[in-house]
């Protein structure tokens, strides 16, 4: 049947499997946005206030349902908008699919309205990059894009669509479904030597993480940790890879390290890394391994053999679905029990601080929220000090998800909280946000109330840039500059938007305030009194420009 090229765009969409779009209107893709009129229900346009909302959102959705989050943008302003999201994507390896309008092939290469090469500028911030110019290999790239973002490594996949080739009319039929791929199995021979290796050791110690998990291979892996009494730990910001209330679970390797987490990295004497990439927060600035052969004997299992001596030459390099290699885990045993205990009691340990300085206390504020969270909430973050508190400070069973940037993205929490609510309308969704933080999406509150996808948001308000000023008062302490912000009403700008919104200026409010927030039908705010003195958990700005001034200059 012949169809315009925006059909079939929408028609291959719908056959691989993508049920929302998340996108701004441009006038590059007109017709695929006509095509989009008469799949209400099947394919919806969820309609956002900003390209990088609507980035954040397609990429969020990649991390929590698996399936390439679908992002439309215009070309130029649009696509450059949407970057933040396209590189947050590929951080977070997680697998995302951006249609972007583009001049008509008749003016290619003209510098155009708005036009940009494509593969040229985000060839190096996604996975793949392409630009489709016959209508009739619609289905044969976009099915490439498709795999492309769920195997191996999972990641963004940029597309451009000119605007001759979505209105061509063409008889290409549309595909029936996406390609099914099974995943790299590891060899017996490296099972054999990867259970002989952790038999032997004296401290072993597994890394877990990435997107890419079903519930049965993260249930796998932690049978054989537990059968083998193995401690675990959770890259960054992978908390949800692995049940916290585990007693092998001992916390997260990532930003703002705990000391029992870097010792377990460092004196491990055989370490197990399973579906991540050995990012920079990971190993604390690349300091706890040493590159490239580190003094440990690693295990790197990764689907993507470009990830497998990338950074670290292991000892034993195994190409396998994380899955695949989970589910043939045998059973260890050895003479390391002391050594897994000692690693959960740091972890439950490093859990508890001090009262804080603070109108305030988010240590108290966490505390209740540990009690009172169900146990699949879905819980996410963008960037700042105020992140430690979710990553640091809250408990992920089996069933609960965190959605954060490893990008260090700020502006993300938000749209992925809206994200997650239009996934799972029933389930609760918690944001936490800090001042500044929120206020580079704040707009996509609007999207919430449209899509009738509203979740309960926490703005740790201390009006300060609190990441930097860390930096700040420990590189020039006392001397403040461009970190001081001038906040508007957090509140009313919330029930603009039809949102339940409070001011909570003490922490005997919180409890009360967070239920009415829960209940509200229509999404709630809660507008956190955070005294800038309440720096981190365990150091307040005072101490840590004293701590400065005291050292002197390097």
């Amino acid at each position: 049947m012949a169809r315009t090229g925006g059909a079939l765009v929408v028609d291959c969409l719908m056959a691989l499997g993508a049920t929302k779009a998340f996108g701004i209107p441009g006038e590059s893709y007109l017709a695929v946005l006509d095509a989009l009129h008469d799949t209400q229900g099947r394919l919806d346009f969820v309609l956002c206030r900003h390209e990088g909302g609507a980035s954040f959102m397609a990429s969020a959705w990649g991390k929590l349902t698996g399936s390439p989050g679908v992002c439309l943008v215009t070309r130029g302003p649009g696509v450059t908008n949407a970057a933040i999201g396209i590189h947050t994507a590929m951080q977070d390896s997680v697998p995302m699919l951006v249609l972007v309008g583009q001049v008509g092939t008749d003016m290619t290469g003209r510098e155009a309205f708005q036009e940009i090469d494509y593969p040229a500028v985000f060839g190096s911030m996604a996975k793949w990059a392409a630009q489709i110019d016959r209508a009739d290999r619609i289905p044969e790239i976009l099915a490439r894009a498709w795999k492309t973002a769920t195997t191996g490594r999972p990641g963004p996949v940029v597309i451009a669509l000119p605007e001759d080739v979505l209105t061509a009319v063409t008889d290409a039929p549309p595909l029936t479904g996406p390609a099914p791929i099974a995943a790299p199995a590891p060899l017996s021979q490296a099972m054999d030597r990867t259970m002989a290796m952790l038999a032997g050791a004296r401290r072993p110690l597994i890394l877990t993480g990435g997107a890419s998990w079903s519930e049965a291979g993260r249930a796998a892996l932690q049978r054989f940790a537990e059968a083998s009494d193995i401690p675990v730990l959770a890259a960054f910001r992978s908390q949800d890879a692995f049940d916290n209330h585990s007693p092998v679970y001992a916390g997260e390797a990532g930003v703002g390290m705990p000391p029992h987490v870097r010792r377990l990295m460092a004196e491990c004497d055989v370490l197990l890394a399973v579906n991540i990439r050995f990012g920079e927060m990971t190993t604390d600035g690349y300091s706890l391994l040493r590159v490239p052969q580190p003094e440990q004997a690693v295990i790197h299992v990764h689907a993507s053999d470009a990830e497998i001596g990338k950074i670290y030459q292991p000892s034993l390099g195994i190409q396998a679905g994380a899955d695949a290699f989970a589910a043939l885990l045998r059973p260890v045993a050895g003479g390391w029990a002391d050594w897994r205990k000692a690693a959960r009691q740091g972890y439950l340990s490093s859990m508890q601080a001090p009262a804080q300085p603070s109108p305030v206390d988010m240590v108290a504020v966490m505390d209740h929220l540990r009690a009172c969270l169900p146990g699949d909430v879905i819980v996410t973050h963008g960037a700042g000090n105020f992140a430690v508190w979710p990553d640091k400070f809250l408990c992920y069973g089996v069933d609960a998800r965190l959605l954060a940037p490893q990008s260090g993205a700020m502006g993300y929490g938000l749209p992925a909280a809206i994200a997650a609510r239009i996934a799972h309308p029933g389930r609760t969704v918690l944001c936490f946000a800090g001042d500044g933080d929120f206020q580079m999406t704040c707009a996509e509150l609007a999207t919430a109330m449209q899509a009738g996808a509203q979740p309960v948001v926490l703005v740790l308000n201390n009006g300060i840039y609190g990441t930097i000023r860390a930096h700040q008062e420990r590189q020039y302490p006392g001397r403040v500059s461009g970190t001081t912000m001038v906040n508007p009403d957090f509140v009313a700008l919330a029930k603009a938007y039809g949102f339940h919104a409070e001011r909570v200026a003490d922490t005997r409010d919180f409890p009360a305030a967070f239920d009415r927030a829960l209940q509200s039908k229509t999404g709630g705010l809660l507008d956190l009194d955070i005294a800038p003195e309440a720096l981190t958990p365990r150091q307040t700005l005072t101490q840590m420009r004293e701590a400065a001034l005291t050292k002197g200059p390097a």
